[in-house]
């Protein structure tokens, strides 16, 4: 992989995307046909994660299920049906993780629900071609690639941040590609989202991948969304997306092993959580 810094991300020929696409190619012996398949066969699961949702499905603890449909199906009510549609799909993918169903790691299973839940939506009212996706997908990986070399994407090492926090920050540089946003406009992006998840840790109830995982899916979708509108709009982050990425790496070494997804700490600990681990409903 050659790429171990958003600066150097950004350097080069071509349009950002093509780079990464090319790096993929170099590391994994792909042409660029293979690669583009390969990224089309992801995007296809990630709808998948849409296309088959049941409202009546439950995971095996029964802790997650049917969030996804009752979004997609009430009444509008604070936000605007685009955004609804945001929150439906981020809880949908979350979901499908939580019943053992099919997902795109991106960066991981836990939040597996970003980026589809961004740019589904965001394709559906556009009218955005899918080759437009994938390119925007290529973005995201590259981000997501610098982010695992400088810092972390795993919870048990970096907490939350590293998953949830991750896939925002992939998912925002992604929307600004996808809304033909300069690259300059992805770093911003991807650091503003990474910042405002910075600290956040890893207490899945019960050491499952569930609560809190599936509704902070939500909010790092809509963070996504939130910082590449800032970024497409001009507004930059002080702190150079590097930096941003290496503060995330030192934080989460400063997390207690309690927060790093032990299911020892946070909303894991509380008594109604230790009842959820029993068993209890």
């Amino acid at each position: 992989m050659a790429f171990h810094s958003v600066e150097k991300l950004l350097t080069g020929t071509g349009p950002l995307w093509q780079r990464v696409q090319r790096d993929d190619c170099a590391d994994s012996g792909l042409t660029p046909e293979a690669s583009w398949e390969k990224m089309s066969g992801l995007w296809t699961a990630m709808k998948a994660t849409q296309a088959d949702y049941d409202p009546a499905r439950r995971s095996p603890s029964g802790l997650t299920g049917g969030a996804g449909g009752k979004l997609e199906t009430g009444e509008t009510g604070l936000c605007p049906a685009f955004i609804r549609q945001i929150i439906a799909a981020a809880l949908k993918a979350g979901e499908c993780n939580a019943c053992m169903r099919r997902v795109v790691a991106a960066p991981t299973a836990g939040a597996s629900g970003v980026l589809p839940a961004v740019l589904i939506p965001l394709q559906s009212r556009d009218h955005i071609s899918d080759e437009v996706i994938l390119q925007a997908l290529y973005v995201a990986a590259g981000f997501g690639q610098v982010i695992a070399a400088r810092a972390s994407i795993a919870g048990a090492e970096g907490g939350c941040q590293a998953e949830v926090g991750s896939a925002s920050a992939m998912a925002a540089a992604a929307l600004v590609q996808a809304m033909g946003g300069t690259q300059e406009q992805m770093a911003h992006a991807c650091a503003f989202a990474l910042g405002n998840t910075l600290g956040l840790v890893c207490d899945p109830v019960g050491g499952l991948v569930e609560v809190p995982c599936v509704a902070r899916n939500v909010m790092g979708a809509m963070n996504a969304l939130s910082c590449a509108e800032m970024a497409l709009s001009g507004v930059s982050s002080p702190i150079p997306c590097d930096e941003v990425i290496d503060a995330m790496g030192a934080v989460g070494m400063a997390l207690p092993a309690s927060l790093r997804e032990t299911g020892q700490g946070g909303l894991a600990a509380t008594p109604t959580g230790r009842r959820l681990a029993e068993g209890g409903q």
